[in-house]
């Protein structure tokens, strides 16, 4: 058996001691980075190694090939989204409508740089609808949750669909600020502001009281 064919069936190891949970980090982050920047086909073992700056065979002693990388950074990804979208809904508790607002697009600033490389993953892989769904998923159902929270009245299915808009203006807002949408030096600040009203509107009678909320549901 030669040396690839052993690799690709061998499993990731997963290390128990905190340098070598250290190194696969720094192992990730650099696949991450360099998938983000050029591409899943186009990255190489070697050049993640490089990029971490490590040996060749300590990345391959962690992942027997490139497939099993970005397996390992797709779960980080969706663990992170998780976990971030939970954290979220715990906000919101404290918050205004306009101040969750705010929050949200915090989250798409802090957010994307690290799950950049979801994108480029997603694109090379069979089962990237499934894994697209799943991240999509996670984002309605986070927000949504975070909605509810700030506005107990506020029924789950209405929640979702509100949801779905604010998602949508985040990804439109992250296109400006990367410049991959048409916009002016204002226009970011003017989507925020957009954002703000929105869900002050959508919310705020669902604050209120059973009267509001019911008021709330034919707008």
């Amino acid at each position: 058996m030669d040396s690839n064919t052993s690799r690709a069936k061998r499993t990731p190891l997963q290390p128990l001691r905190l340098a070598g949970r250290q190194r696969v980090e720094e192992l990730l982050a650099a696949a991450s980075d360099l998938m983000a920047e050029r591409g899943y086909e186009a990255t190489t073992m070697a050049e993640i190694a490089a990029r971490a700056g490590a040996k060749i065979g300590s990345l391959y002693r962690f992942f027997p090939n490139k497939e099993a990388v970005a397996d390992a950074l797709v779960q980080r990804h969706i663990a992170i989204l998780e976990d971030e979208y939970a954290a979220l809904a715990k906000r919101a508790a404290t918050h205004s409508p306009e101040a969750l607002a705010d929050i949200l697009i915090e989250l798409l600033v802090t957010l994307h740089p690290r799950v950049k490389s979801l994108s480029a993953l997603m694109e090379a892989r069979t089962d990237k609808m499934e894994i697209r769904d799943r991240a999509r998923g996670h984002a309605v159902a986070g927000i949504a949750a975070a909605l509810r929270v700030c506005a107990p009245g506020l029924d789950e299915a209405l929640a979702k669909d509100i949801a779905a808009v604010v998602l949508n203006t985040m990804k439109v807002l992250r296109g400006m600020l990367a410049n991959d949408a048409p916009t002016t030096s204002g226009a970011p600040d003017e989507l925020r502001r957009m954002n703000r009203l929105y869900l002050s509107d959508r919310l705020v009678p669902f604050r209120r009281g059973s009267d509001s909320a019911t008021d709330g549901k034919t707008r």
